[in-house]
């Protein structure tokens, strides 16, 4: 495998992740080389914090560093669209965090894009790339717990003191950015076979959603009922449950432990989560291995399915009738 040179847009908690994360791989594959901000000196107090080799005062400078094989983007929701168009017309590798864009119609330009440009673009949701989520599933499929016919799971953080969070000029709410997950956790469960989506919001006088609740049934029968907020913390949790008992995945959004219970409530089991750098080298390897044969995209989160979770996230926003003031 060659080396891949990875350039960090933004300097924000997610990109100092994600830098953290590179530097941890302690890998000669895959090199934490370059970070750029909307000002030099931003980018070089990051560079200098994480051993980074080159520091850029803007975007298109990073992006246009020959030397530079993927660029990850983390920036506000409302800026990936552009500044992920930007990376595919310069001819590089992108993985761009959640969510992917703000909506479906950005999602499949991009995509589209990218496939015209015979370039690598990935969205770093970062769970749908982890060991946990296949750990999940074999017990799932081991039939410990049953024929599974429900899944309840929650996530939220006191983020209402954010302002990319709250303001619906960056895409803030509750939605993009936490209920994203949990839509993703139940998928990776049940799959794509959805029959209806019914979904409420507490809004804010900004006109983002504060607090979520999210009902999504299946063709077969099965249910799941998310809950997300930027308002409270919550407990974080995944339940699926069976006939034979039910799992408890602590931390949807990075699992700690996948514990199974019988139908008497009794711990039967628990599942060893392998320890991690941070959980992001999952896709930054997922990546490299892509880069390395010439793909499009990557295995754990294909490009179809990107577009099924934005085309989602649309439906729940349409019930609202919550719109961006950039979105047509």
């Amino acid at each position: 495998m060659k080396q891949m040179k990875v350039g960090i847009v933004g300097t924000g908690l997610i990109a100092s992740l994600m830098a953290k994360t590179l530097n941890g791989l302690n890998d000669e594959n895959i090199k934490n080389y370059a970070v750029a901000s909307r000002t030099l000196i931003k980018a070089k107090t990051f560079a200098d914090e994480y051993k980074i080799e080159k520091a850029y005062s803007s975007y298109m400078e990073l992006i246009q560093d020959k030397d530079i094989d993927l660029v990850y983007i983390a920036v506000p929701h409302n800026e990936h669209y552009r500044i992920a168009k930007l990376c595919i017309e310069n001819k590089k590798n992108v993985l761009c965090e959640k969510p992917f864009t703000v909506n479906a119609e950005e999602t499949k330009d991009l995509l589209a894009l990218a496939k015209e440009n015979n370039v690598l673009i990935t969205e770093a949701i970062w769970t749908r790339y982890m060991p946990s989520r296949k750990l999940i599933n074999d017990v799932i499929a081991s039939g410990i717990i049953g024929q599974v016919h429900s899944i309840q799971a929650n996530l939220g953080y006191p983020l209402k003191d954010v302002k990319r969070m709250i303001s619906p000029e960056l895409a803030g709410g509750a939605l993009l950015d936490v209920g994203v997950y949990t839509v993703n956790f139940a998928l990776m469960v049940f799959g794509n076979d959805i029959k209806d989506i019914f979904a409420k919001a507490v809004m804010s006088d900004k006109g983002v959603d504060l607090t979520d609740s999210i009902t999504i049934t299946w063709n077969d029968g099965k249910m799941a009922v998310l809950h997300a907020s930027i308002m409270t913390p919550t407990d974080r949790c995944g339940f699926i449950y069976g006939e034979k008992g039910y799992i408890c995945v602590t931390n949807i959004n990075n699992p700690e432990a996948i514990k199974i219970y019988d139908v008497e409530h009794n711990l039967i089991k628990e599942v060893e989560i392998p320890k991690q750098v941070t959980g992001y080298e999952y896709e930054v390897l997922a990546c490299a291995k892509a880069i390395d044969k010439n793909e499009l995209e990557c295995e754990a989160m294909p490009h179809k399915e990107t577009i099924f979770v934005m085309e989602i996230l649309d439906k729940i926003r349409n019930q609202w009738n919550m719109k961006y003031p950039f979105e047509k």
